[in-house]
């Protein structure tokens, strides 16, 4: 029975990608080197849209920022806002449960260089609309990222001139939801100081806010 929301796990639609993730099965195999699922649950009121699986991350692991630096500093926020409980050990097998939100990569597949092409992006949107239609509750989209932020506009059909990325830009969307943006959790990021955690926690403040006091 196929699967309404992910793609196959020998997903071919994008020649590059497919031809790349055979190589790391062969390099690796004992890692999960394929399209990686959503995480978390599908009533959770934020959706949380990243860019695409780590090498060393979600491609090792097949879950979501787990395995990598940018996964450390998310789940850490997460926990520490109450969106997520448990333990994070960076592992599948570690028995964190996220509550308020569900994460989506805009790509399920690591690409070279952490950088998916526009048609990869696109031949790979529809799966980020199948698992958002899922989730019922939404009251916050927060991208992680320029390319995850045009990728949700161009799912909802919103023009990315109406609402420019940058780093807690904030928009109220007809339907009530609202996107909230910040750059990319990564490691280059932190380290050159264009995101601190002071600045990735005020966000989620910020969206605690919304989803706790509509």
């Amino acid at each position: 029975m196929s699967d309404p929301i992910n793609p196959p796990q020998d997903c071919q639609l994008c020649p590059r990608l497919a031809d790349f993730r055979r190589q790391q099965q062969d390099k690796y195999p004992d890692w999960y080197n394929a399209p990686v699922h959503g995480f978390g649950a599908l009533d959770a009121a934020v959706a949380i849209v990243g860019l695409a699986p780590g090498l060393k991350g979600a491609n090792r692991t097949g879950r979501p920022f787990t395995g990598d630096f940018a996964g450390d500093l998310l789940f850490k926020m997460m926990l520490k806002h109450g969106w997520a409980r448990g333990e994070y050990r960076a592992r599948t097998d570690d028995g964190l449960v996220l509550d308020k939100a569900r994460i989506i990569n805009a790509v399920r597949c690591l690409p070279p260089q952490n950088k998916p092409n526009p048609d990869e992006i696109k031949n790979c949107r529809p799966f980020l609309a199948r698992d958002l239609t899922q989730m019922k509750n939404i009251k916050v989209y927060f991208t992680l990222g320029q390319i995850a932020h045009h990728t949700l506009l161009d799912m909802l059909g919103l023009k990315r001139r109406d609402y420019p990325f940058r780093h807690h830009g904030e928009w109220q969307l007809d339907q009530g939801q609202m996107i909230i943006s910040s750059y990319h959790c990564s490691r280059y990021n932190t380290q050159t100081g264009r995101l601190t955690e002071d600045m990735f926690d005020q966000i989620f403040c910020r969206i605690n806010a919304i989803i706790d006091h509509p």
